[in-house]
């Protein structure tokens, strides 16, 4: 039982219990996901993936070595019994070249599931809505389990999730930036629109991100960079299995109102002369 769902489960009268972390036919207990690429590594990577917590590890399909009988794949090195493996269309700028990389890492054996990343700029690795969307809709009708990252823009994701897709992705800021959650009104909007859950995609540089990203009441974040090129992936990552948790609680306790003016912590009435 993880360090979330065992504080909720002792909260007692009064306390909070919270909702199962559910995606597709799945449930997860661990509501951070991981990547894979940029460790030094992979010793590295394997140590830093266990001491997140995260049950669910995403890889490029394009990138790696999909023959899992090379001890030099990163395959090799993640047990399905271990991890439940996402593959990611990474490094695709065209609809018609992540459909083909979906359908390669379905046909090398992965699974169906797939997180759909469009890119439509190089220097900002910003998304390419309109061709994000157009193959989503592809994917989902040949059976695919679609996680599709996007912008920030609430049309966006209500038409992604019309598309049929599993979860939609909005970043928290571009990719390896480690800025944070730049834009939290428009997180916090489309979790509130949307059905499916939300999973906060790339941005996220330390802790307190993952934390006050949670704290918007999204359903999971996903991160690569802000671990492996941490000085220390490891502890980074146990940080932010800690920041993940901590958001979770935060949100699910209920902030108090944020005020402009002090208000006294201690009652006022009934004071000693």
């Amino acid at each position: 039982m993880t360090i979330e769902s065992k504080d909720l489960a002792d909260a007692g009268p009064g306390g909070v219990q919270d909702e199962p972390f559910l995606l597709g036919d799945r449930e997860f207990q661990s509501r951070l996901i991981v990547g894979t690429g940029k460790y030094r590594d992979n010793e590295t990577m394997v140590r830093a993936i266990r001491a997140s917590g995260s049950e669910m590890v995403t890889v490029a399909v394009r990138r790696v070595e999909l023959d899992r009988s090379k001890e030099e794949s990163i395959l090799h090195q993640l047990s399905p019994e271990e991890f439940f493996i996402l593959p990611n269309t990474a490094g695709c700028y065209t609809a018609e070249e992540a459909v083909r990389y979906a359908r390669l890492g379905r046909a090398a054996g992965l699974n169906e599931w797939v997180k759909l990343e469009v890119i439509g700029d190089e220097s900002t690795l910003l998304p390419d809505v309109h061709a994000t969307l157009e193959a989503a809709r592809i994917l989902v009708d040949e059976g695919f389990k679609v996680m599709a990252y996007t912008n920030e823009d609430l049309v966006t994701a209500l038409r992604l999730e019309d598309a049929g897709c599993i979860s939609v992705m909005p970043l928290a800021s571009p990719i390896g930036s480690g800025l944070g959650l730049v834009n939290p009104y428009y997180i916090r909007e489309i979790k509130s629109r949307l059905e499916v859950p939300v999973i906060v995609d790339a941005g996220v540089g330390t802790a307190s991100d993952a934390c006050a990203t949670m704290e918007q009441g999204v359903d999971g974040v996903l991160m690569n960079t802000a671990i492996a090129a941490a000085d220390h992936p490891t502890t980074m990552a146990r940080a932010m299995k800690l920041g993940i948790q901590a958001g979770r609680l935060a949100y699910l306790a209920g902030r108090m109102p944020s005020r402009e003016i002090a208000v006294p912590s201690s009652p006022t009435h009934g004071m000693l002369d």
